[in-house]
C-alpha cells in the first residue's frame, strides 16, 4: 500500500476536512452496534471530526462501513483496489468489491461477526487489533438467534463471560495486530473482532 496516495495524504485532517469537509455522513455514536445505547445520527464530516475524532468529551463517533468513495470521489483517487479481489471463485458472478471506510478515533469496535464475502482490510494510518475465529468455531461462539444479528456473537471475545457462554473455551483464537500499509485477508464467514488501539483509517473491499 506504500504508493497510495492515502498514506500520506489522508493523516492529515485539514486534507480530509478540505475533501470531505462539508459532505454528509452518517455515524455510529456508541461503544458498538449491538450495545443498548448506540445510535446512529447524520452529521457533517467537520462535525463528525470536531466532535468525535479530535475530541475526548463525547462519546465515541465511528464512520463505519460507509461508502464514501461513491460519495467523495477525490478521496477514491487517493487508493488502489487491491488485485487480490480479481481472485474471484465465481468469475460468471464476479463484480466490482464493495468499498468501505471506517475512520474514527481510539476505542473504536466492531463486535465479533462475520461477513457475507471476502474481506481486504486495508490500514491506512493507525492500529488495529483483531480477533479472529474460523467459522468451524461457530457454535462456540453463540451467535444471535435474531436473524438481522445472526451474523453477530453474543459473546465478547475481550471479556468472555465463560458462565453464560461455557462453550467459548473450547474456540481457537488468532490475534492480528494491523499496522499503517498492511492488509489482512478475512475470508467469508470468518469472525472477526476489531478494536481500534488509536485513531485510526481503514478501507475494506469486500468481493465474491
Amino acid at each position: 500500500m506504500n504508493h497510495w496516495p492515502a498514506t500520506s495524504k489522508w493523516i492529515d485532517v485539514n486534507y480530509l476536512l478540505k475533501i470531505a469537509g462539508d459532505r454528509t455522513v452518517p455515524i455510529e455514536v456508541g461503544s458498538h452496534y449491538v450495545d443498548e445505547n448506540w445510535s446512529q445520527k447524520l452529521m457533517t464530516m467537520k462535525e463528525f471530526i470536531k466532535q468525535h475524532y479530535l475530541s475526548d468529551n463525547y462519546k465515541i463517533g465511528y464512520l463505519a462501513q460507509h461508502n464514501l468513495f461513491e460519495q467523495i470521489t477525490e478521496l477514491k483517487e487517493d487508493i488502489l483496489i487491491p488485485e487480490y479481489c480479481c481472485l474471484s471463485l465465481d468469475y460468471e458472478n464476479s463484480e466490482e468489491p464493495d468499498i468501505n471506510a471506517w475512520l474514527g478515533p481510539m476505542g473504536t469496535v466492531s463486535p465479533l461477526h462475520h461477513d457475507p464475502k471476502n474481506n481486504i482490510l486495508a490500514q491506512i494510518y493507525g492500529y488495529k487489533q483483531i480477533i479472529l475465529f474460523s467459522p468451524k468455531d461457530s457454535p462456540f461462539l453463540y451467535p444471535h438467534e435474531d436473524k438481522l444479528l445472526n451474523n453477530t456473537a453474543q459473546v465478547n471475545p475481550l471479556q468472555p463471560d465463560l458462565e453464560k457462554y461455557p462453550k467459548f473455551s473450547k474456540a481457537k483464537m488468532y490475534k492480528c495486530l494491523l499496522g499503517p500499509g498492511e492488509m489482512l485477508f478475512i475470508p467469508v464467514k470468518w469472525w472477526h473482532h476489531v478494536s481500534a488501539l488509536e485513531k485510526s483509517f481503514s478501507v475494506s473491499f469486500w468481493w465474491k
